[in-house]
């Protein structure tokens, strides 16, 4: 790369040519405030104002995250003329938003107050009417509050770059600008597929997750037999509540914090990621043997489900009729565990903690209940989980390392753990696939081919003479092109893997926030590498243990033997899988 000479507040360096000068500056280690700036490009309008400095060719203070760098530059960041103007970018901001701080779930993680602290804003500086706020709440899932948004333009271009979706867009013109849904609808009546991804880059509390820990505390308050599961990626990511390093793995921690906040059984959803694959690879083979409809999608994520019925109403019988794990985990509580234990099934309240903010739709969808009974009653982000233990006072870095509850539902494989990845709900079922048609277990246990983080990665396995081609991807770009493929008849695959968030669970709608200025002793680099961090400590779980293939949890065939036959079977079906239905993009 050509590298070019300029000078930052007098001091001369050599950076790549094309960069910006926020990204120039950051290269040669000066922080320069913004907001509407986001991840290399990805969302740069130049408009909050909050990044001016001064630079020699240019007629007055410019924009940093939109001005290119060239040969002999000289930029001046802390002149008063450029901080007075940055200072009052965030005073014009401020004047405003909605600065009810000390209420909003986004304090300590606000990138507004935090460039508000770093220029010196005064609060109040400007003063006038403000624009007419829109709060939609009618979703399960997302909160919207537009008396704080700052119209940066992220959560549009996360929209458009992860999904292909264009959901959120800009409403109205000059003062009654807005960032909304189109005709300012809320969620619940556009095609939003409820992923969250606006929720992980929005820089304050304009869009957040809709938070159910006062539902859970009413159960506790109520008497009901409280028991929580939680899924394999919020292990990988829970640790950065805390200020630990991205990629930590905190199982021991997690655990030990669940038991404290008074849940009456600490399950891990893994159990259930492993039930997932015997009824999931027992259908594919199905398919394959009785002429079924191929190529089969995988279920487990609701963003993707959801995308599937708005967009591609025609395709729904390739998706794999199995529910996600969580919900089967909750429809085996109120079942077969809460008989074993003497619990009634309504007694029963199921709290899943999960990386996804999705999930907390998807658990109000009609199907997701049997015999009258919800399979999962609540459930809490990462995020959410981390606010609850910081309430209860418990000191998570110092909390000692224990173990999910022994009951039997406790054993998971390997193969429950990398669930939490892009790819690996296919390795999981590949693992136990291989078994079923050889009748042995794979020499090399790991499929690599289908790890990775390319948009779409595909391979072909021999599998006992069955040749099987398979895909996957995460993110709804790529579900298109493959669907698309269906669609016109010339899908060459046998079995399909499609995640709702790019990387899959691990970058889920309801992780910990990845704030580059927010995380000083992370590396510079943090915004290109903490999914694959993430990915790494499930990887590394999935190693260390003993059984790494569903079919040889011992837990499993003892639920088979004792409670639902087989996989696939009529109690099987009754119990853990669902049914999909075309559904109409906007409504009234």
């Amino acid at each position: 790369m050509t590298k070019i000479n300029i000078k930052i507040e007098g001091v001369p360096y050599a950076v790549e040519e094309g960069l910006t000068i926020l990204e120039a500056a950051r290269a040669c280690g000066y922080e320069i405030p913004s907001l509407c700036a986001f991840n290399h490009g990805e969302c740069s309008r130049g408009s909050c104002r909050v990044c001016l400095v001064e630079a020699t060719g240019a007629r007055g203070l410019v924009a940093a995250c939109v001005y290119p760098v060239s040969e002999g530059m000289e930029i001046t960041i802390s002149s008063p003329k450029a901080v007075e103007a940055r200072r009052a970018s965030v005073e014009l901001l401020l004047s405003n938003h909605n600065q009810n701080c000390q209420q909003c779930d986004k304090n300590g993680n606000c990138e507004l107050l935090h460039v508000a602290q770093i220029t010196g804003a005064r609060e109040g500086r400007f003063q006038g009417a403000k624009t007419p706020t829109t709060y939609d709440e009618l979703t399960p899932t997302i909160v919207r509050d537009t008396s704080k948004c700052i119209l940066c333009g992220r959560c549009v271009a996360r929209c458009q770059n992860a999904h292909g979706m264009g959901i959120l867009g800009f409403e109205n013109r000059g003062f009654k600008t807005i960032v909304a849904p189109a005709e300012n609808r809320s969620f619940i009546h556009s095609p939003c597929i409820m992923c969250g991804q606006c929720i992980n880059v929005c820089p304050t509390g304009a869009l957040m997750e809709k938070s159910e820990i006062a539902r859970v505390d009413a159960a506790m308050k109520a008497g009901k037999y409280v028991v929580v599961q939680t899924a394999p990626a919020v292990r990988a990511a829970l640790g950065e509540e805390f200020g630990m390093k991205i990629g930590t793995p905190v199982t021991g921690k997690m655990v030990a914090a669940l038991r404290r906040l008074g849940f009456k059984k600490v399950f891990d959803t893994n159990f259930a990621a492993d039930l997932t694959i015997m009824e999931e690879a027992t259908e594919l083979l199905g398919r394959i043997q009785n002429g079924g409809v191929l190529p089969m999608i995988t279920s487990c994520s609701p963003g993707w489900v959801n995308y599937a019925e708005y967009n591609y109403g025609d395709q729904l019988d390739h998706l794999s009729s199995c529910k996600s794990p969580h919900e089967m985990f909750g429809a085996i509580l109120k079942s077969y565990y809460a008989e074993k234990i003497g619990v009634k099934p309504e007694d029963m309240f199921v709290v899943s903690i999960m990386p996804c903010s999705c999930k907390k739709y998807e658990k109000e969808r009609p199907e997701m209940e049997c015999d009258g009974h919800r399979d999962v009653d609540a459930v809490l982000t990462t995020r959410e989980l981390g606010r609850l233990i910081r309430r209860s006072g418990i000191n998570f870095t110092k909390l000692p390392d224990e173990d999910f509850d022994e009951d039997i539902v406790h054993d998971y494989t390997g193969a429950g753990v990398i669930f939490g990845v892009t790819g690996g709900v296919m390795e999981a079922a590949l693992r136990t696939a291989y078994f079923v048609l050889t009748g042995k277990e794979r020499e090399g246990i790991v499929f690599n081919e289908v790890r990775g983080f390319e948009s779409i990665r595909e391979a072909e396995f021999d599998l006992n003479g069955q040749k099987l081609k398979v895909a996957v991807t995460s993110g709804m770009k790529g579900a298109k092109v493959l669907l698309d493929q269906i669609r016109e008849g010339t899908s060459p695959y046998t079995f399909i893997e499609v995640m709702g968030c790019p990387g899959g669970c691990i970058n889920g709608g309801g992780q910990p926030y990845v704030r580059p200025a927010l995380l000083p002793n992370e590396d510079a680099d943090i915004l290109d590498t903490y999914i694959e961090k993430r990915a790494a400590a499930l990887y590394s779980e999935d190693e260390r243990q003993t059984l790494r293939q569903s079919h040889n949890n011992p837990q499993l065939k003892t639920l088979y033997n004792e409670f639902l036959g087989e996989p696939n079977s009529h109690k099987a079906h009754e119990l853990l899988h669902t049914h999909y239905s075309p559904r109409v993009g906007f409504d009234d």
